[in-house]
C-alpha cells in the first residue's frame, strides 16, 4: 500500500475513534468526549432528549433554527412551522437579535402565544459587545418574543481574535449579561461563532481567567468540519470536560455541504447527532425541511465505527480545504463584519 493511502487510512481511523469512541470506553461507562453517552439520551414521545451540560436541563436533540423561520413571505407559514415543530417534540428554539432584521424573533414571539412559550427552551443571541448595545438588544429580544425571560442568551459571532477581550473587558457585554441574569431576564449564558476553533478556545479560556464557565457554546458541527479547522476535534472535548452544553449548528452548512454530492441530508444530521451534542440546530424554511429533521431525530442511532469511517472517508477530499464550509473561509456568513455597528 502506498504511503499516501496508509496515511489516509490512519487519519480516518483516528477520526473514527475520536468521534465514535471505542467499545472499550463504551463498556467501561466512560463515553468518549466526542460520542453521545447512551445514558444521556432519553426518548420523549419519539424525540431524543439530551442534557444541556451541567445545567441539567433536558433539551430536544433536534433544535429549530431561527434564521430560516423568518424568510417565508407569509408570517402565518413561519408560525405554522414553529408550532408544528413544537407539537412534534422540538423543545429547543434558536434565534438571534439580527435575524431578518428582527423579523425572526417577531414571528417566533407570535408563535409562542397560546401556551407555546411554556413548552420550549428558548435561546437567542445578541451582537453587542459593550454594555449599552447588549442591553438595548436584549430588551428588543424580550419585546419581540413577548416573554419576560429568555432561557439562554449567547454572545453572537465571536469570530475575531479580539472579540473575547472586548466582551470581557471594562464596560463589556459580559458585565451586562451577568446583571441580566441576576435580574431574571436570562437564565443561562453562552456564545457562538463559526470561523475558527482557536477563537472559541480563546473565548473559553478568557472566561476561565475571569472565574466564569459558560453554560453552552454553539459552533458548526458537520461532516466537513472533521477535515478542516475542526470544532469537533478541538472545542467539543473542552466543553465536555467542563460540563458545557454543546450546540451544533450548520449540520448541512446552509445546504452547501450537499453540493459536494458526497452525503445525504439524513447522513449529515446523523453525523452531527453522533457527536457529544446536546442539540443539533437545523434550519427549517419549509414543512418538508422540518419533516426531514424530525425523521433524522427519530431514526438516529449511534453510528458504528464502520459507518462513521465510511462517512469520513467519502467526505475527506471534499472537506480538506473548507470548500463547503464558506462560513469559515469567507465573510459571506459574517453578519457583524457586514454591520460592525451592531457590535457597539
Amino acid at each position: 500500500m502506498s504511503d499516501s493511502k496508509t496515511s489516509r487510512r490512519g487519519f480516518i481511523e483516528k477520526v473514527a475513534m475520536g468521534v465514535a469512541g471505542t467499545k472499550l470506553t463504551a463498556t467501561a461507562g466512560a463515553a468518549h468526549p466526542m460520542m453521545a453517552a447512551p445514558s444521556e439520551t432519553t426518548m420523549v414521545g419519539g424525540m431524543p432528549f439530551r442534557t444541556l451540560g451541567r445545567s441539567g436541563e433536558k433539551v430536544s436533540l433536534l433544535g429549530l433554527g431561527g434564521y430560516h423561520i423568518g424568510v417565508q413571505k407569509d408570517e402565518a407559514e413561519s408560525i405554522r412551522i414553529i408550532r408544528a415543530a413544537v407539537d412534534h417534540g422540538v423543545h429547543f428554539l434558536d434565534n438571534c437579535w439580527d435575524y431578518n432584521d428582527g423579523e425572526s424573533e417577531v414571528r417566533m414571539g407570535k408563535a409562542l402565544r397560546d401556551g407555546y412559550r411554556q413548552k420550549v427552551f428558548l435561546m437567542t443571541k445578541t451582537d453587542g459587545q459593550v454594555k449599552d448595545a447588549y442591553n438595548r438588544q436584549l430588551d428588543d429580544c424580550l419585546k419581540r418574543m413577548q416573554t419576560d425571560h429568555i432561557d439562554l442568551v449567547q454572545f453572537h459571532e465571536v469570530i475575531r481574535p479580539a472579540d473575547p477581550d472586548r466582551i470581557f473587558g471594562p464596560g463589556g457585554a459580559f458585565e451586562a449579561a451577568l446583571a441580566a441574569r441576576k435580574a431574571g431576564k436570562i437564565r443561562y449564558i453562552g456564545f457562538t461563532g463559526h470561523k475558527d476553533p482557536d477563537i472559541h478556545l480563546k473565548m473559553l479560556h478568557t472566561g476561565f481567567t475571569h472565574g466564569f464557565t459558560f453554560d453552552a457554546v454553539q459552533m458548526p458541527l458537520n461532516v466537513m468540519d472533521a477535515h478542516f479547522k475542526s470544532f469537533a476535534h478541538k472545542v467539543v472535548p473542552v466543553l465536555v470536560e467542563h460540563g458545557i452544553g454543546v450546540l451544533g449548528m450548520k449540520p448541512l452548512g446552509g445546504g452547501i455541504v450537499l453540493n459536494s454530492k458526497t452525503v445525504t441530508p439524513i447522513e449529515c444530521l446523523h453525523y452531527a447527532m453522533n457527536l457529544r451534542t446536546s442539540v443539533v440546530i437545523n434550519g427549517c424554511d419549509s414543512m418538508e425541511r422540518l419533516k426531514q429533521g424530525l425523521e433524522a431525530a427519530r431514526t438516529f442511532h449511534p453510528l458504528s465505527e464502520a459507518e462513521l469511517s465510511a462517512l469520513l472517508s467519502k467526505t475527506a477530499q471534499a472537506g480538506a480545504k473548507g470548500e463547503f464550509e464558506l462560513f469559515k473561509t469567507t465573510h459571506n456568513f459574517d453578519g457583524t463584519w457586514q454591520n460592525p455597528k451592531w457590535l457597539g
